[in-house]
């Protein structure tokens, strides 16, 4: 006579317990990236009095035209400049290895591993060694900058672009490919143009973004506002650098709303 079976735990008591070691997980690792980090909010008290001398020697902004004003809007513009170039120059690159690394569009298996490859290198290296890498090659200047975002925004935009063709209805392609159209009148055709508002609506968020990184690589001598905030801090010329800051702040508002405003048009 075969002995009764045991009865088996609830379910829920697995997802509590697999619930409580997450929780014990997380909470582990916090501790070590505390230690690890010396991340020691006590020390924000014990500075109080040093950060308040720097506020103090930072207000009022410097608003003297000549010299610190009006060179702050002209490298903010440049700011702008590298932001855009190295959005829009991104374009071909970006596109051509989206279409090859998309499962729906790419004409080999082997082709598709090797854009995603590359794509993936693009994407890993930060734009600001791009931007170190391109400031030992052509010098110090806006030039620098511009070829870093171009390098990054290529695999940030040409994996998102890849990602939204995949994910696009391929009844049409179907058609043209029962229709006796090549892969690359299908890509030309259909997937594409089935994904423009897409595309523009990733493109616009990767211009923010670029606006943005254009001035941490002014920081290591990219061009642009970041380099005068960089030197008014060495300097320390606190008001001028809060100066700077502020002009950064309009054109990053003025950007966002501008595109706001043509993704409310597209959508």
């Amino acid at each position: 006579m075969s002995s009764p079976a045991l009865p088996r735990a609830p379910r829920q008591w697995t997802r509590r317990g697999t619930i409580a070691a997450a929780v014990v997980i997380c909470v582990v690792l916090h501790v070590i990236a505390f230690e690890s980090t010396e991340f020691k909010p006590a020390l924000l008290v014990d500075g109080a009095q040093g950060m308040g001398r720097f506020l103090a020697e930072a207000f009022p902004p410097d608003l003297n035209w000549e010299k610190v004003l009006k060179p702050s809007l002209e490298a903010t513009l440049v700011t702008l400049w590298i932001g855009l170039l190295g959005t829009t120059l991104s374009i071909p690159t970006a596109l051509l290895l989206a279409a090859l690394a998309s499962e729906t569009t790419s004409p080999h298996p082997v082709v598709y591993q090797a854009a995603r490859a590359v794509l993936s290198f693009f994407r890993a290296v930060p734009d600001v060694v791009f931007a170190l890498i391109f400031v030992t090659a052509v010098g110090l200047g806006p030039f620098a900058g511009v070829l870093a975002l171009i390098c990054h925004n290529t695999g940030v935009m040409g994996k998102l672009w890849a990602e939204a063709m995949e994910e696009s209805d391929q009844g049409p392609v179907q058609a043209l490919a029962s229709a006796g159209a090549s892969k690359l009148q299908q890509t030309f055709h259909a997937s594409i143009p089935l994904v423009v508002p897409q595309f523009v609506g990733l493109l616009l968020y990767r211009f923010d973004v670029n606006v943005r990184s254009s001035l941490v690589l002014g920081l290591v001598g990219a061009g642009g506002v970041g380099l005068l905030i960089n030197q008014a801090i060495k300097s320390f010329q606190f008001d001028q650098m809060l100066t700077h800051i502020i002009v950064v702040l309009v054109l990053i508002v003025v950007v966002d709303q501008a595109s706001a405003l043509i993704r409310r048009r597209l959508a």
